[in-house]
């Protein structure tokens, strides 16, 4: 039986300032129009500090000493820092929030998965409040945070309840970083929560993976994705290796190179169909970047080798891309590529117009691709009792109708 919290209005996790020269990120405030600090990169940390008049010689060691207690700490407090003098905390406190975004609602599966619907801080000109989805999917050998980099999404994938959300706006290197720190927030991960767990994780952690499959297309939000990775890769923070980060993209051709050059992370394509014929209906990116583009990019993907696979996700959709002549397609069209096939049965949302293929079928493409050398795991669906499995993530935030955009703008120049 699924479960829902009522926490509204408990903060958990700071939204953060936009990644200089990034001109879709809004302009943000948290409390009182402090600036977040969370999601500034340690040479933006060291300017800020700069700017707040910190001695030159100190920048160094008071940069280290804030990214210690804020990404391996937890902290939630400036006070909370107690290695720093308390004339500096309080001038942090009246320059800088640590405020995380608001849970508006925790939803708890039967299976176990978590959901976040959160409340971002006000931003853009009008201070409008979006809202994003973060899932959190336990397993015995790992645990895996899906997260958003975006609020809604433009790629209008049909089979995607996310893809019907118009998109809103690339969310910022820091509300894409207060993800996990929500998650390690409720889960008890910080040092302190699990010095006092009886029953620690495996390795003493319980987010082991992070995938961007939230909400949003990753590479249409490079530069703050870019920014928010380092943070969480960072071995004296969150400390999560490349190797366990995963970003999934629907097909940005241009940035693939460039995302395993910069971001140098896991790379999953959502890949679907095996012609371009369906491929524009369930994935329409695909009438910019056909499926012979996109196969090349990702045979020159920087780091490519049988140690870094790239998964080929694929959704099974009854009579649409699940025959026995697709599975033989999708071997040859994924021939000398190191490769990773996930089956995704699909998962319903009210309102689609596909069908999950039945499971006989799905057994016999799995059996396909194996046979011909690749991993096809059939991939189990969670959370769907919250809707919170894969491709079912959609937040009620949207744009603000025009009537109250109206009214604010009257306010506003009043």
């Amino acid at each position: 039986m699924a479960i829902t919290l009522d926490i509204s209005r408990q903060n958990a996790g700071p939204a953060a300032p936009a990644v200089p020269g990034s001109d879709t990120a809004p302009a943000e405030t948290g409390a009182a129009g402090l600036a977040p600090i969370v999601g500034l990169s340690r040479a933006e940390l060291a300017a800020a500090l700069s700017g707040l008049g910190i001695p030159e010689r100190q920048i160094r060691m008071r940069t280290a000493q804030l990214w210690r207690w804020i990404y391996n700490r937890g902290a939630r407090s400036f006070d909370e820092m107690s290695d720093i003098s308390r004339t500096l905390r309080d001038r942090l406190s009246d320059a800088f929030t640590l405020e995380r975004p608001e849970i508006v609602s925790e939803q708890i599966s039967e299976d176990g998965t978590r959901k976040w619907l959160l409340r971002l801080a006000p931003s853009g000109p009008f201070g409008q409040r979006h809202e994003v989805e973060a899932v959190y999917i336990p397993e015995e050998d790992r645990g895996t945070l899906c997260v958003s980099s975006q609020v809604g999404c433009t790629l209008s994938c049909t089979f995607c309840h996310t893809g019907t959300q118009t998109l809103v706006r690339n969310l910022t290197a820091g509300e894409i970083v207060a993800q996990l720190l929500v998650a390690r927030d409720r889960l008890g991960e910080w040092p302190d929560a699990l010095a006092a767990n009886p029953n620690p994780p495996l390795a003493g952690r319980y987010v082991t993976n992070i995938v961007l499959m939230g909400m949003g297309e990753p590479l249409y939000n490079f530069d703050n994705v870019k920014t928010a990775m380092e943070i969480v890769s960072d071995n004296e923070g969150l400390s999560l290796s490349r190797r366990r980060i995963t970003l999934s993209t629907s097909g940005v051709v241009p940035t693939i190179a460039r995302a395993g050059e910069e971001i140098g992370v896991m790379l999953a394509i959502s890949l679907h169909a095996t012609t371009d014929e369906v491929r524009d209906r369930l994935v329409p990116l695909n009438r910019k970047y056909p499926i012979a583009e996109l196969l090349e990019a990702c045979r020159a993907y920087p780091g490519l080798s049988n140690a870094r696979r790239i998964t080929f996700e694929y959704v099974m959709l009854k009579d649409v891309n699940d025959s026995v002549a697709d599975a033989r397609r999708l071997v040859q069209l994924l021939r000398g590529i190191p490769a990773k096939i996930n089956l995704i049965p699909f998962n319903p949302w009210p309102g689609s117009p596909y069908e999950c293929s039945d499971w006989d079928q799905i057994e016999r493409f799995a059996e396909i691709v194996n046979r011909a050398g690749y991993a096809s795991p059939i991939r189990t669906p969670r959370g769907r009792d919250i809707m919170a499995a894969c491709g079912q993530l959609k937040s009620e935030s949207e744009r603000l109708r025009a009537a109250e955009r109206r009214a604010l703008e009257r306010n506003v120049e009043r």
